[in-house]
């Protein structure tokens, strides 16, 4: 097998296991950073959610005290005005929601579904637990939720929800006596949930990925292709010529040419060593001749 053929293997190993490497790392970073990317976007929306409802339960309720006594206004419940909010969202953005999943919901819209419900019996059942992050499937793709524990922490809170006779008249009129009540101070009654979209990412990911694996290859190419260009033109170029050479004066033709070079690297020194070979050889010939 000629040398050039050789190196072109072995580079060709070389480039493959770090074509492998570089594909791994790339794709594994550009997913993490797609992930993160989701995951700041519902971060972002689960803070939208809390200062609707504190702007709410401030400022909004307030204004309304005097018709809340003749008339239950759902508008001024924190957890509605930040769920109409996302309602509003939704209509360009449809993938993504809002929730404030509930096990006892005084809005039945609220009530927890299975996979809510073991989000928060995940929070009930480790109070240091602040934070539930996961991915589901959904109908229109890989969904990534972020959830957040909504605790009593307000005694305030249980004049709506201790129990029927000492919640507003109003509100128990609107959604009834059986929902909504027995609520405790410091209980995790259910979560703020928000679910966004990771297709969107994670396709950007991908578009990215491919990219760069078509760049990496153009790369390999060219800089295995410039190697061989260097590789023929500073050795093997010149190894022909000596080999060519040598392999003629070991014929006996010693006018097949001078073994001469101006340079002083690896190939030029065993140059000028065949060259002071030859010189000796023909040197010894003629003593030789000389004698006979």
């Amino acid at each position: 097998m000629k040398l050039i053929w050789k190196f072109n293997l072995a580079l060709a190993g070389v480039a493959a296991v770090a074509f492998i490497v570089a594909a791994v790392v790339s794709y594994t970073v550009l997913h993490a950073n797609a992930r993160d990317e989701v995951l700041q976007n519902a971060r972002v929306m689960m803070e939208s959610a809390n200062a609707s409802g504190d702007y709410t339960n401030a400022q909004v309720r307030p204004l309304l005290e005097t018709q809340l006594k003749y008339k239950f206004i759902p508008q001024s419940v924190p957890a509605f005005a930040a769920t109409e909010q996302f309602n509003e969202l939704r209509k360009n953005y449809p993938d993504y929601t809002f929730k404030a999943a509930t096990l006892n919901p005084t809005n039945p819209r609220n009530h927890a579904v299975d996979w809510e419900i073991d989000i928060i019996n995940q929070f009930r059942q480790s109070a240091a637990k602040t934070e539930v992050i996961g991915e589901r499937a959904t109908q229109t793709g890989r969904s990534l939720y972020l959830a957040r524990p909504i605790q009593i922490k307000d005694p305030a809170c249980l004049i709506c929800h201790s129990t029927p006779d000492a919640a507003p008249r109003t509100m128990v009129e609107t959604y009834g006596s059986t929902n909504g009540f027995g609520w405790k101070v410091n209980e995790i009654v259910g979560a703020n949930i928000v679910s966004v979209p990771t297709s969107v990412p994670v396709q950007r990911a991908n578009y990215t990925f491919r990219i760069f694996l078509l760049s990496l290859l153009v790369v390999f190419a060219f800089t295995i292709g410039m190697l061989n260009v260097m590789l023929y033109w500073f050795v093997i170029r010149r190894v022909k010529r000596l080999s060519k050479l040598a392999d003629e004066v070991s014929l006996g033709n010693l006018e097949a040419g001078e073994f001469q070079t101006q340079s002083k690297d690896e190939i030029g020194v065993l140059t000028e060593a065949l060259g002071r070979m030859k010189t000796s050889m023909v040197q010894a010939i003629k003593m030789l001749d000389a004698h006979g």
